[in-house]
């Protein structure tokens, strides 16, 4: 592919089945996101978290080297106002803006969608990658895949909410190690850290993950959806709080139509057939 390729070419979607499946389908850059790659990435996630029809969503690279390594400079960007005459090429506020508005935002629409979301790692996750893969809620890596936590090797921090996101998967020491040193770290040891909830060789990543979405895509959605946001928010609550979502959730869940479908299921000892809503 290349960088004249349009966006719905180089992010895919394909869904059938209850399963969104999203693929960064750029092997030839390494599955870099260019700014308009990155913006339908994050769009196809909140497409994916309002779509009924949409139970999971499985989140891939193509090929079988590269996951995704961040951001791509050479491809095009968001286009900016016009400058005034004498201002400078890079202003105050420049750059935190485009943060914000660009991989913060992907991040967040991962972490903030109602699905389930599954990371395939096919190959080698870096930089703004490696985010991606610690934004999902369950990660499953070839073998040989590994995960670059790269920003300092480019003199730079890292960034789409990493130092938020690592720490609370593998503890502070940790992940300062992995982000001070950058070294690559192997799926063996993204599995020993928790980073990894499965690690499979190549040739089994595919079916191990459809097996995976398919039992998601059929249990009760939005209790999946309230247990995910809870466990979220919970990293960043005290007890009381905490407590007080899970009493606010299992309220609201009440009046959802698979709540209704569980008890009845039970009560007749049978297995629930699970709608999504």
């Amino acid at each position: 592919m290349t960088d004249e390729a349009k966006p719905e070419e180089l992010v895919t979607w394909d869904s059938d089945g209850g399963i969104a499946r999203i693929t960064i389908n750029s092997p030839a850059t390494g599955n870099s996101l260019t700014g308009p790659m990155r913006d339908r990435l994050g769009d196809l996630m909140d497409l994916a978290s309002e779509d009924l029809a949409v139970r999971c969503v499985v989140l891939t690279g193509a090929g079988d080297r590269h996951f995704c390594t961040g951001a791509n400079l050479a491809g095009p960007q968001p286009e900016r106002p016009a400058r005034p005459e004498g201002a400078p090429d890079r202003a105050m506020g420049d750059a935190a803006r485009l943060i914000r508005r660009g991989w913060q935002r992907l991040v967040g629409s991962i972490l903030d969608c109602e699905k389930p979301v599954i990371a395939a790692v096919n190959g080698t996750a870096a930089g703004g990658g490696a985010q991606l893969v610690l934004a999902c809620d369950l990660v499953v890596m070839a073998d040989s895949a590994k995960l670059v936590e790269v920003f300092v090797r480019r003199g730079i921090i890292p960034d789409a909410g990493g130092a938020y996101l690592l720490p609370r998967i593998v503890g502070t020491h940790v992940a300062k190690e992995l982000m001070f040193l950058a070294e690559d770290v192997p799926a063996s040891r993204c599995a020993e850290l928790g980073i990894a909830n499965r690690v499979v060789s190549a040739e089994e990543l595919v079916p191990t993950v459809d097996d995976l979405a398919s039992r998601l895509a059929t249990a009760p959605t939005r209790a999946i959806a309230l247990t995910k946001a809870l466990v979220n928010r919970s990293l960043e609550s005290g007890r009381q709080v905490a407590f007080d979502d899970e009493a606010a959730a299992q309220d609201w869940l009440t009046a959802s139509a698979d709540f209704d479908e569980g008890i009845a299921a039970f009560r007749e000892r049978r297995a629930p057939e699970f709608k999504g809503w």
